[in-house]
């Protein structure tokens, strides 16, 4: 097996980077990459710690974060499994990066920077949702935003519904916890959780 070892070998492989590869990345949004991130519901969330590396998904109903101003975005840290990976992640190493999808377009958004978890009380009122509130807020500021080229998109084609899944033929949530643990209630756990889900949402 062939590997690269140095980033001259990789030079050699790969052509140089266009024009508009460095001229969409911006140290701030603009209008237009405040546009696109707003009209996101969905992003992954990249952290770093001692123990390793953590990527996670964060979701809302309507847009996934909330733009302070040019240099910042809110992230509510809703409910979800309380590993709290990320945050133990952000709290020892601050450097984070997020990549936003938006339904139906091919081009997502990328936000690599640093961040902060806010605890302030009115802070986290002010993301009130169905009389619940975030327990914590991720504060990113920005250190470079840019676009991303949305041929990834468009060689899935993760937006056509022709090449969509279905459920029923892929392992349920209790069956991937039964073949992580043997003795796991399988059967209780996907009969219950869409009700448990519905409840706990926010």
């Amino acid at each position: 097996m062939t590997t690269i070892r140095t980033i001259e070998q990789l030079a050699e492989i790969y052509d140089g980077v266009s024009e508009a590869s460095t001229a969409k990345v911006t140290v701030a949004l603009t209008p237009g990459y405040r546009a696109m991130i707003e009209a996101s519901p969905f992003l992954a969330l990249a952290t770093i710690g001692p123990e390793g590396m953590d990527c996670s998904p964060r979701g809302d109903a309507q847009s996934v974060v909330r733009v302070l101003d040019e240099k910042t975005v809110l992230l509510p840290d809703w409910r979800g499994n309380n590993r709290i990976d990320s945050l133990q992640n952000i709290v020892r190493d601050p450097r984070v990066a997020l990549m936003f999808l938006i339904p139906g377009s091919n081009t997502t958004m990328r936000i690599n920077g640093t961040a902060a978890v806010s605890i302030d009380p009115e802070l986290l009122e002010s993301f009130e949702m169905d009389g619940k509130h975030p327990r914590s807020v991720i504060m990113v500021e920005i250190n470079e935003v840019y676009f991303q080229c949305a041929r990834a998109l468009m060689r899935s084609e993760l937006w056509n519904p022709a090449r969509f899944q279905d459920p029923a033929m892929l392992p349920s949530a209790g069956e991937l916890l039964r073949q992580a643990k043997a003795s796991f209630d399988k059967e209780t756990y996907d009969r219950e959780w869409a009700a448990r889900a519905a409840r706990t949402m926010w």
